[in-house]
């Protein structure tokens, strides 16, 4: 996993609890970028970012349409938005239609990241209710990146992974606990 910069993390239904873990766990000097996918309520705007700020030793935003993508941050997809990776390292956010029955949709994110960033992207998929995120870990997977998914038995809700392990096979299966401590061990 020698080309990783992207760390894309995505999530719906019972991923919080283990997003604050990661985000807690994360170091100051983390030299990736770090950006969660996350199903939200749409007409929550404030709170999320500032709960995760809280806990994490890094810097947290919510990016702006075509804001340059840093290492060193971790960002969260808006409410209410799709985020798109720009093969200029650049995100993209979109009110286009939902997919999945989500804005934002882990599948656009997910493959927008495959076929821009290529082998530099890291798909992680969590715990969630619903099928979003398997077609776009097949778009990382096919250009080269490199996917883990939350093993099923531990996810709180565990269609998501499920999905996922049916659409492609993951580099990685592992427990919450085993995604921080590779998270970790990239550093």
């Amino acid at each position: 996993m020698n080309n990783i910069k992207y760390i894309v993390i995505a999530g719906s239904a019972g991923s919080f609890k283990i997003i604050t873990e990661i985000v807690d766990a994360l170091p100051k000097n983390f030299p990736y970028a770090v950006i969660l996918v996350l199903h939200r309520l749409r007409h929550i705007k404030q709170g999320f970012k500032e709960a995760l700020s809280a806990k994490s030793e890094m810097e947290i935003s919510e990016p702006f349409d075509k804001e340059k993508i840093e290492l060193n941050r971790i960002y969260i997809a808006p409410a209410n938005y799709h985020l798109f990776l720009e093969p200029d390292s650049t995100f993209a956010l979109s009110i286009e239609e939902a997919v999945n029955h989500s804005r934002p949709s882990i599948d656009l994110s997910f493959s927008s990241a495959g076929k821009s960033l290529k082998d530099k992207v890291l798909g992680i998929l969590l715990s969630g209710a619903n099928k979003d995120g398997a077609v776009g870990l097949r778009h990382i997977k096919e250009n080269g990146g490199k996917i883990i998914i939350q093993n099923p038995e531990d996810a709180v809700v565990r269609t998501m992974p499920d999905a996922g392990i049916k659409e492609i096979k993951p580099d990685k299966i592992l427990s919450s606990k085993e995604i921080i401590n590779f998270l970790l061990s990239l550093n």
